[in-house]
């Protein structure tokens, strides 16, 4: 939903962002594996209920996201960058609620654990339909510039940084927030599985 708004806004910055980045020799890869590093701090500081710091390096995290992709732009794309890229990704993003069920787990764990489940719900059904979709020749005619087919709904990238910003601003909401988010990704999981097995199957 707020992807095709947000791409428009962060676009220009990290292209020229990326273009002195590129002179520097650096590579999308690098930028992808400290990008992850940097989110994977983000841990210890949920653990130890630094909600501020924490939110620092999962922005930090996802501008290294934006920035690698503007780099593999510039240097190439390609399916091992897309591979290594998508998995971290999906590893960042289950362990911020799992970081906030380790800081307060009486409020926290089930909301947490039915937002990770939630999160499987996403991402199986997006790497699922993007595997078929690569198999049959699918073009995505909105992300032309991806290594692989991004599928819309819901909840994507933006809603889903825009929900940890929420978690680390208001942690005591957290388990109410998890809740909601976690709804709002079982129907883009539905609507998916739904549209991507009709797709498929003509």
């Amino acid at each position: 939903m707020l992807d095709s708004f947000s791409i428009k806004v962060i676009r220009w910055p990290l292209a020229q962002s990326a273009k002195l980045i590129n002179k520097l020799g650096i590579t999308a890869n690098q930028t992808t594996l400290f990008g992850f590093v940097l989110g994977c701090l983000a841990f210890p500081a949920l653990i130890a209920e630094q909600y501020l710091l924490a939110l620092v390096f999962i922005a930090l995290n996802r501008i290294c996201d934006g920035l690698d992709g503007a780099l593999a732009r510039i240097q190439g794309i390609t399916d091992a960058g897309g591979f290594l890229d998508i998995s971290l990704d999906f590893l960042f993003y289950s362990l911020i609620p799992f970081g906030f069920v380790l800081a307060n787990p009486d409020q926290n764990a089930i909301a947490g654990a039915f937002l990770i489940f939630s999160f499987v719900g996403t991402g199986s059904s997006f790497l699922a339909f993007a595997i078929m979709a690569s198999k049959q020749g699918i073009d995505n005619p909105v992300y032309k510039h991806k290594s692989l087919y991004y599928m819309s709904g819901l909840t994507e990238g933006t809603e889903t940084i825009a929900c940890f910003i929420a978690f680390c601003l208001f942690p005591t909401y957290f388990a109410i927030i998890a809740y909601v988010f976690g709804a709002a990704c079982w129907f883009t999981t539905f609507t998916r599985i739904y549209s991507g097995f009709h797709t498929l199957k003509t």
